[in-house]
């Protein structure tokens, strides 16, 4: 790569802000690039398939499950265009997908545009979302109706 001296006569690498802004901008991407990838795994690599994946730790030691339990069967069936399966494995990932979605575009969108954030969200919207999570994850494992209705595969 060609170099000049700038004004502090110090060398200068020509191309390396252009390097800097595709840096930037490849993180989005690679973001949807990994995350197809997991969904390409686990459309074909059954999860209800002993064997393939390793059980929750926290079902295994506790036997209550976890906020994610029953997602893997819920993307395969998301996948396999079985949203009711879905629904019934994990109801809080397929209403949180659409979400995800909208702040993975707002975020590649601001990228590419050069306007980053300077937090990743407000306070109040983490803590709901604290909230929520924990809810689901306690509702879940009582025994009533609701409860077991959110447990996966009920």
């Amino acid at each position: 790569m060609a170099q000049h001296l700038d004004s502090a006569e110090r060398p200068v690498q020509a191309g390396s802000a252009r390097w800097r802004r595709v840096r930037k901008v490849s993180a989005p991407f690679a973001v949807l690039a990994a995350g197809a990838a997991a969904v390409a795994t686990v459309a074909v690599v059954d999860p209800n398939e002993p064997g393939h994946y390793p059980t929750c730790p926290f079902l295994a030691l506790t036997g209550l499950y976890c906020p994610g339990c029953g997602t893997l069967r819920a993307t395969n069936l998301l996948v396999h265009g079985d949203l009711a399966g879905a629904v019934d494995m994990n109801v809080l990932f397929v209403l949180a997908l659409p979400l995800l979605a909208f702040w993975w575009g707002r975020w590649a969108l601001r990228t590419v545009r050069e306007r980053p954030r300077a937090s990743l969200a407000h306070p109040a919207w983490m803590w709901a979302t604290f909230a929520l999570i924990n809810g689901y994850w306690i509702l879940r494992n009582l025994p009533i109706p609701l409860g077991a209705w959110l447990a996966p595969g009920a």
